[in-house]
């Protein structure tokens, strides 16, 4: 009879003792599934804002190509102008240039002009009047 009470207590003790470790287990198990709620909540999140930030960055990326080209095109548009201002300036150099010459050369007409005129009123039988008009004996 001791040794069924033996038995009995032992039985009892080690049915205690497994009751303990299952509540524990199932304690730790409780806790582990709350933190791997946690923990895939928080990567859900961060999942989310890396997603966002990936958006982000595509956007700009956008806007930073439609920058780039818009940047482009002034550049091409401002070399267009810069070329068209140095024709411009050159034609204009070039007709100043026409103009003056043209300038010249009626004056250098009036200029002949008026010489003939005063040669032919002149005196030649002065000798400044042969220098002004170019003749060298005075006529005889």
């Amino acid at each position: 009879m001791k040794l069924v009470v033996f038995f009995v207590a032992v039985s009892v003790a080690v049915m205690v003792a497994m009751i303990f470790q299952t509540l524990r287990q199932e304690l730790s198990l409780r806790n582990l599934r709350a933190r791997v709620l946690e923990s895939s909540a928080e990567v859900k999140r961060r999942e989310d804002s890396i997603m966002d930030m990936k958006n982000k960055i595509q956007k700009l990326k956008s806007t930073v190509d439609d920058v780039n080209v818009k940047l482009e095109d002034l550049k091409k548009e401002k070399a267009e102008k810069e070329k068209a201002v140095q024709e411009a300036e050159t034609t204009d150099h070039e007709a100043a240039k026409n103009k003056a010459q043209e300038e010249i050369g009626s004056l250098k007409k009036q200029i002949l002009e008026r010489e003939k005129t005063i040669c032919a009123h002149a005196d030649m039988t002065k000798e400044d009047a042969r220098k002004l008009c170019g003749e060298s004996a005075p006529p005889q």
